[in-house]
């Protein structure tokens, strides 16, 4: 590969980082070209963005983002794929629950400003992605106003059939 096509996929890799603030590095060691294919399809869908790249180019290419992702550079060994989304949690969900999706596993990740191992498949699927936070937070926040606005309803409801009913009754 010449030096001038080594440095526009570095200067790719280093626009797919930043314009994606989540990243995963996953083994892709043995897969077929069908595989890859049936891999890349399920990404496509979920919106992931997969990238087979040399390790030595990733590398360069996060140096080159001016972020310090070092602690990700042990994991740069073997066939990496590099899955970039914009949800946390998804391409965590995709490894450990959906069959069809095959990869030898986890590397490592860059997910919510921190970066996690092999060994925290678990967690990084259970991150929340910030759309829902945002509804558990607009949830809890509902939550009071609707049971004031549903007792103050029923509360009316009550009085009205008591003040009817009282002004029914015979003296």
């Amino acid at each position: 590969m010449k030096k001038e096509d080594k440095g526009v996929i570095i200067e790719k890799l280093g626009q797919l980082i930043k314009e994606y603030p989540h990243f995963y590095l996953v083994d892709t060691t043995g897969l077929n070209a069908e595989d890859t294919t049936a891999v890349r399809g399920i990404c496509f869908k979920k919106e992931i963005k997969m990238v087979t790249v040399k390790n030595t180019l990733l590398e360069k290419a996060m140096i080159a983002s001016g972020t310090d992702f070092s602690p990700l550079f042990d994991y740069l060994k073997g066939t990496t794929s590099v899955l970039f989304t914009h949800k946390a949690n998804l391409p965590a969900r995709l490894i450990k629950d959906d069959s069809k999706f095959v990869v030898k596993g986890l590397k490592g990740a860059y997910a919510e400003g921190g970066f996690y191992g092999p060994d925290q498949l678990n967690e990084l699927a259970s991150l929340k992605s910030k759309e829902e936070l945002i509804a558990d937070v607009v949830a809890l926040l509902q939550s009071p106003i609707k049971n004031v606005v549903s007792a103050l309803q029923s509360g009316s409801n009550n009085i009205h059939g008591v003040l009817k009913t009282l002004g029914e009754r015979p003296e």
